[in-house]
């Protein structure tokens, strides 16, 4: 189940777990804004949380832990920021961007040192 906002969509092909933790996405007012701006599409974030790679992990946010995957969207960059409500079986969906390579080192892994 994919939540918008509060509006909730059923998706066929939405029968995997992100790391045997999803039964149910969520994307916050927050994503789907910035994917409006910046031209993300949803089934790209999807893609993303289905078989992006894990880069970053922060333990100790609240209310849930969360996790900053890398994916690729039409052979671009995708950084998608996913809190897990393990308890419920809930990914929220925090934001997503295109990586800055100001920021990011070329694999878009490692932030670059300052």
């Amino acid at each position: 189940m994919i939540i918008f906002s509060h509006v909730r969509f059923i998706n066929k092909e939405l029968r995997f777990l992100l790391m045997t933790e999803c039964k149910e996405i969520e994307f916050s007012r927050h994503a789907i804004t910035r994917m409006f701006a910046r031209q993300i599409q949803r089934e790209n974030v999807i893609e993303i949380i289905k078989s992006g790679e894990e880069i970053e992990n922060y333990h100790e946010d609240i209310p849930y832990p969360s996790k900053l995957l890398l994916g690729y969207a039409q052979d671009k960059p995708l950084h998608v920021v996913v809190a897990i409500n393990s308890q419920e079986g809930i990914c929220i969906i925090i934001t997503t961007y295109i990586p800055d390579l100001d920021i990011w080192e070329k694999d878009f892994k490692r932030r670059k040192s300052k």
